[in-house]
């Protein structure tokens, strides 16, 4: 195994099916996403046993695509990584079924990793040149949590989410808005419009630790607009990711001092949001800390990430066994 090794990562842990080739950890040979968006929008949220069928039908075309584009064959591989939870159980069984069966027929070692690990790698893949450490924000619709990432494997968890996480509360409110799913990009294209000063929305844990709680949140938001059916969308929107924002952007603060990290990255869904990147590149720029933002592409699920952490692992605890299970309440616990 060299430093410019590539390998072959699959990610099907929920609705997107991704196939990628990473070489040395950190450079993106090719990264392909099928996103099933347009087949659960109609529910409102995913279904676990569409996502598994759609997988069934899209991950060969996807992986084919990928290392066509990758311009490698098997043999120039080092090994196939697969995302192995947390998420779906069914998804994660045919990702993780379909890289074993490739290891096997390639005679590949199989790397199984974890899909919130992953996501701490999703800045190091557009910045190789990160100092550490620095204090990584993963924010999604089923984690919120704190890290400090000491270095490629060697992170410390500082906070979570007690509740709901971030991206599921947007999720939810943009549902009873009936904004339509996801609902990510639907509160940030209407929070542009409104006045995020209009309402005052709780602030919960704010001085508690590094911790988070955002189900009181979403209820104020609820309870609001069933008080006041007349108030603007826009400004429901653009008040409640402020409250979302201003949680976030203090409880890294607090951490990036804790730390003394030198810089800041976020990842997941969420980091995708206009207005959080620009908080917390203000945040970054007010502390004089180094700013690592992934492109969004990178920070919805991917296989990218997945790959550069299957190469990080693979160098540093070589091959997962084969009888290694998909784990769907997977947890990321510090080194």
């Amino acid at each position: 195994m060299t430093l410019d090794s590539p390998v072959l990562g699959l990610e099907t842990s929920c609705d997107e099916t991704a196939a990628a080739v990473v070489a040395g950890g950190e450079v993106v040979m090719s990264s392909i996403v099928s996103s099933q968006i347009d087949l659960h929008a109609r529910y409102g949220g995913v279904v676990p046993e569409i996502a598994s069928r759609a997988h069934l039908e899209l991950l060969v075309p996807v992986l084919a695509e990928s290392l066509l584009e990758a311009g490698v064959v098997p043999s120039d591989l080092v090994a196939v990584a697969a995302t192995n939870g947390p998420g779906l159980i069914g998804s994660l069984l045919i990702g993780v079924s379909a890289a074993k069966a490739l290891c096997l027929v390639w005679e590949l070692p199989f790397v199984a990793v974890n899909h919130l690990e992953a996501h701490l790698y999703a800045a190091l893949l557009d910045d190789a040149d990160i100092e550490f450490p620095i204090v990584v924000g993963l924010i999604s619709g089923g984690h919120t949590l704190l890290v400090s990432m000491r270095g490629p494997g060697d992170y410390r968890v500082l906070g979570g989410t007690l509740d709901d996480a971030a991206g599921e509360a947007f999720d939810k409110v943009a549902r009873f808005l009936g904004l339509g799913y996801p609902g990510g990009p639907a509160i940030d294209a209407q929070a542009a419009l409104g006045d995020p000063r209009a309402i005052a929305f709780p602030r919960a844990l704010m001085s508690e630790g590094l911790d988070f709680s955002f189900s009181g949140l979403k209820t104020s938001v609820v309870n609001y607009v069933r008080k006041h059916p007349e108030v603007d969308t826009r400004d429901v929107a653009a008040s409640f990711q402020q409250a979302v924002i201003d949680v976030l952007v203090h409880k890294i603060r607090i951490a990036a001092r804790t730390t003394g990290a030198k810089g800041i990255a976020i990842g997941g869904g969420v980091a995708a949001n206009s207005q959080l990147r620009e908080a917390v590149m203000d945040l970054c720029d007010a502390e004089g800390l180094h700013v690592h933002l992934p492109a969004r592409s990178m920070c919805t699920d991917n296989a990218a990430m997945v790959a550069a952490a299957g190469w990080h692992r693979l160098r540093s605890d070589g091959p997962s066994p084969l009888d290694t299970g998909a784990f769907p309440g997977l947890g990321l616990l510090s080194t």
